[in-house]
This record gives structure tokens, sequence and C-alpha cells, in this order.
């Protein structure tokens, strides 16, 4: 059965994403992209308008795939909200210590590769973290209603303060090649939880 349009269109936005993962996204031509997924060059632009259309599309698409991953956790029933919190930062954990510390997390590979090259995908950086923010509050605010948690501040401060504490710590592990940084905010995520 032949591949449709938005067949190759994901196909192209999926490629992109394990290339840009590894060396950025200024860094990546889009023959390279194109070569990588089997699609003949001159048909990009049937596609994406510009490289800056590609990328917005490829970060909502991650974040639609990232979004649901999380939505998948925190819905898990048979646990509290402490234990279905702490379990997505154990994801994020073994995603960011994969691939010798060079992880999956596009943003933490590319908030400063793109954030003033492209308003555009700046936006989509913006948009999508800040969504994965409002699942933590969510979380944490369900945490306090069942008894599981208890935070010192707000449960938004929280939530941006630990998903903060993680994409430094995610930098750190890159540049150090180290799980260091991210057992240390792990540690540091269970003390601002007031978790064992």
């Amino acid at each position: 059965m032949p591949a449709t349009p938005m067949d190759t269109r994901q196909n192209i936005l999926d490629t992109a994403r394990q290339i840009v993962a590894h060396k950025g996204f200024s860094a990546v031509g889009l023959n390279e992209v194109l070569s990588e997924a089997g699609v003949p060059k001159g048909s990009f632009y049937h596609y994406f308008r510009s490289k800056n259309v590609f990328g917005e599309a490829m970060l909502a698409s991650y974040f639609e795939d990232y979004l649901a991953t999380m939505d998948r956790i925190f819905g898990e029933a048979d646990r509290n909200s402490a234990e279905r919190l702490m379990r997505y930062w154990e994801h994020f954990y073994a995603v960011q210590s994969a691939d010798d510390f060079q992880g999956g997390c596009l943003v933490v590979k590319l908030a400063a590769d793109v954030s003033d090259l492209s308003e555009m995908m700046r936006t989509s950086l913006k948009d999508g973290t800040d969504a994965i923010v409002d699942r933590i509050e969510q979380t944490i605010i369900s945490g306090l209603a069942d008894g599981s948690l208890s935070v010192g501040t707000d449960p938004r401060a929280t939530a941006e303060s630990l998903y903060q504490a993680w994409l430094g710590a995610s930098l750190l592990a890159k540049v150090q090649r180290s799980p260091g940084p991210l057992d240390r905010v792990m540690t540091s995520t269970r003390r601002l939880l007031h978790l064992p």
C-alpha cells in the first residue's frame, strides 16, 4: 500500500526528530533529513513552506508524543499522585541518560539553538513546556488533595522549579557525560516534595 502524503510528512518529522536530537536544529540540513527519510529532495516544500514551518511542525509532533506519555504516566490509576509524579521523573531520567547522556529531549537540545533564530519555534517550545508544567502542577495539586504530597510553595511555583531543575540537570549530565546531575536532581526533587 503506497504511503499517503500525511504518512510521508510524519516520516520526515520522525526522522528529523532523531537526527536533530543528536545534532541540533541549526546543524542539520534538509537534504540530510530527506535522504535519511527516503524522500526525494525536491519534495520538501510540498510538505513544509519553510525550514521554520518544518521546525515548528517537528516540535508540535514531539510535544504531542511527549504529552501523551505524561498523560499515560499521570493516568496510572493504581498509583497515588506522588508515585505517578516520581514515575514521570524516573522516565525523564531514563530518557536523558540514554545514548551516553545525549538524551532525547528536544527542549534540552533546542532551547538555546532556536530561541533566538525563530520566533515561531521559540513559541512552540514555550507552549510545549507550559503544557508540561501544567501537567506537573495538576499532579502536585492531586497529590496535595490525596495526601501523598506536601510542598512548601504553591503548586505552580513548585512545578516550574522542578521542571527547570530537571532541564538544568539534563544539560549538565550531557556536558559531564555522567548521571551525577540527574542523581542529584532526583534527590532534591524528593526533598522538595517531602518524599522519603
